[in-house]
Parts: C-alpha cells; sequence; structure tokens
C-alpha cells in the first residue's frame, strides 16, 4: 500500500554497529528529503544467553548495535532538528529496562543505558521543540520472540506450547502482543497529538511488567 501511495519512500541497508553506516543513513535521507522530522530507533535484540555465555565481542557488539548506535544517530539528527524547531525521537527499547528478563543480560544492561541517554536528551532538547520518548514492547510475536521461544524450548526440552504458556501466564491479557500494537503507540508519540509528552518511558506488555513505575 505504502508503494502503491503517493508518499515518497527510500529503503536503505546499513548495519548499525558501524558509525560511518549510520552517517550515510542520514546524509541519504536528507538528500532524498531535505529535513528529517522524526527518528525511530529499533536496533535488533543481541544475543539471549546467561552472564558466563557472553564473550566480550558479545559485549561490544551489544554496545554497539543497542547503546552506541542510539547515540551516534541521535547526535546527527539533532542539529538538523534544532534547526526546524521540531523533531521526535523514539527509542524502542524492551520491557527488560523495567524489570531484568532472565538469560537478556545484555538487552538488560545497553537498554538501560538508551533509556538513560534519552531522558537527557528530553531534559536538554525540549526548549527545541524535540521531543524524546522510550517504548518498551514486552512479548510480542515477532521474529525475535521465536527465537527466544526455541532457546527456551532447547534449554528446558519443553514443548513450544509449553514455552509459550509460562509467557501467555505472566500476560494479563492473555495474548501475545502483534507488531501493530507497539506501532500504533509510536505513531502516535510522533504525532502532533503527543505535543506534550517527552521523556517518558512506555511499555507495551498486555501488563506483563507488574512494577508501579
Amino acid at each position: 500500500k505504502l508503494v502503491q501511495g503517493k508518499n515518497k519512500i527510500l529503503t536503505l541497508v546499513a548495519d548499525l554497529k558501524f558509525e560511518d553506516q549510520i552517517k550515510g543513513l542520514v546524509v541519504k535521507t536528507l538528500e532524498d528529503f531535505g529535513k528529517i522530522d522524526v527518528l525511530v530507533h529499533n536496533a535488533g535484540g543481541p544475543p539471549s544467553a546467561p552472564i558466563n555465555g557472553i564473550s566480550k565481542e558479545d559485549w561490544q557488539n551489544s554496545i554497539n548495535l543497542n547503546l552506541l548506535s542510539f547515540v551516534r544517530i541521535s547526535e546527527l539528527v539533532l542539529p538538523i532538528m534544532q534547526q526546524q524547531q521540531f523533531g521526535r525521537i523514539i527509542a524502542i527499547t524492551s520491557v527488560s529496562v523495567k524489570q531484568p528478563l532472565n538469560n537478556l543480560v545484555l538487552s538488560n544492561t545497553t537498554r538501560l543505558g538508551v533509556v538513560g541517554f534519552a531522558k537527557t536528551l528530553s531534559n536538554e532538547y525540549a526548549k527545541d521543540n524535540i521531543l524524546v520518548n522510550v517504548v518498551c514492547p514486552g512479548p510480542t510475536l515477532t521474529n525475535r520472540m521465536k527465537e527466544l521461544i526455541k532457546t527456551q524450548m532447547s534449554e528446558t526440552g519443553k514443548s513450544e506450547q509449553e514455552v509459550m504458556n509460562f509467557w501467555l501466564d505472566n500476560i494479563p491479557l492473555g495474548r501475545f502482543g502483534h507488531p501493530e500494537d507497539l506501532a500504533n503507540l509510536v505513531v502516535f508519540l510522533a504525532s502532533e497529538r503527543a505535543r506534550y509528552i517527552t521523556g517518558t518511558v512506555i511499555q507495551v506488555d498486555g501488563g506483563f511488567i507488574k512494577s508501579s513505575l
């Protein structure tokens, strides 16, 4: 539908672990559109493993992919948004920033850094009408979730349904999220309707996280 519509679409391939490729994304976007109104940072999830199963290379890759890529691309788009006196920056992290998840030490650690950076940006750039928020997906039926289920099956010897039931038993709404459940919030935060919302960390998880904050 997007391709058939009137809106121009630019698709680019880049490895967000590398600073030069991040810069290339921003440069090419500016060349084609002349401005950048919204940045949605949604880097892939790092490998799942307990602490003693993580290598130094895993740590470095996760820091580069999940934390530093957000820092680097934000630093590139912020001057553009300042000049426009308008911008929306939305970081997609995980509910692990609210409650550490087993065997996800890389995600638990690096994504909290994203929250700290985003909160700092929201304080420093609100005067430029640049709003910064963090969205935290819970168990959502994506390829990432399917990989986690397979890993749990391998580690526990349980069936796919047993592993899925373990997750579902902890979700008050009784189902996994769908990608569009997350997308609906992102679209709202990127819109003018969210003009008084910045510095928030919002989970989309069907009630999976039970903490009060």
